[in-house]
């Protein structure tokens, strides 16, 4: 079975294929992109497209690899070996299987989502190298391996804050979710929106992309954003009259802070937006 985007997910051609060529070459499909280009939401959509579950580890700058794999929580067994628990016999008790273990011990092809991984420490991705590459890992504590008994579809996104090493690199298939043109990024609005008017959304679009394109910008509004300033537009009842600007000259839109995210690029768009104004 094979993806093609969904009722809820808008998939370009270059994308379906990045999932397909992941899957038949059993590797993990990197994904990098702008933040709120739906890297994420990418691997919530094919598991439930294939039918497959879905398990998540989302990443922090203090997760460490082995919390993927299992955590051994001595100070549990000394507490209970204190309290002559008899539960402390068995060290099984205090091995805390993690994402990875829950995903390569399942009884069915699961899919996994490792997400962000470019927020922990250089290292974490190093010290996965083996696990993703050969499916197993050695639990020292129990003195058992642990082998993959279906190999997960497994997805890992960044957002490009750390070079990720050569070696974790040459693991996985890489796919650039390139930010949307126009006739892509109607196709998203219209998942989210059937119902809107054409006119608005044609005014709200140019205004999107005229702030995107403002030289300068510390970070351009996403996806996720102008779904969210649409959302505001609706209820707030804003028409397309407002967003037109009578000579196509830079405006202040209506509600920008769902745009902007930044007191730095605020600034820089009124002084070009009062620039603007004075030039006319």
């Amino acid at each position: 079975m094979k993806f093609k985007g969904s009722d809820q997910y808008v998939a370009t051609d270059d994308l379906m294929l990045a999932v397909h060529a992941t899957a038949t070459l059993k590797k993990p499909l990197l994904v990098k992109g702008e933040p709120g280009t739906g890297k994420t939401m990418l691997a919530e959509e094919v598991a439930s497209a294939l039918q497959m579950p879905l398990l998540q580890w989302h990443i922090k700058s203090t997760t460490k690899a082995q919390q993927g794999l299992y955590e051994y929580d001595a100070v549990s067994r000394l507490r209970d070996s204190q309290l002559g628990d008899e539960k402390v016999k068995d060290i099984h008790n205090y091995i805390v299987k993690g994402v990875l273990w829950q995903a390569f011990t399942a009884d069915e092809p699961v899919a996994l989502l490792i997400d962000e991984i470019d927020k922990a420490d250089i290292e974490f991705p190093n010290d996965l190298l083996r696990e993703i590459d050969r499916m197993e890992f050695y639990v020292y504590e129990t003195r058992e391996l642990i082998r993959a008994k279906h190999r997960p579809l497994v997805f890992i996104t960044s957002n490009n804050e750390k070079e990720l090493p050569d070696a974790f690199l040459r693991r996985c298939f890489f796919h650039y979710i390139k930010f949307p043109d126009a006739e892509t990024m109607k196709k998203i609005v219209d998942v989210h929106f059937p119902g809107i008017k054409q006119e608005l959304l044609s005014a709200a679009m140019k205004t999107f992309y005229d702030v995107r394109n403002l030289p300068g910008l510390k970070k351009k509004p996403s996806t996720s954003e102008l779904l969210d300033w649409l959302k505001l537009l609706l209820a707030e009842d804003i028409g397309a009259e407002v967003l037109h600007s009578k000579d196509e000259k830079v405006s202040v839109p209506p509600l920008v802070g769902a745009l902007l995210k930044n007191e730095q690029d605020v600034t820089l768009f009124e002084k070009l937006v009062f620039m603007n104004q004075r030039n006319r």
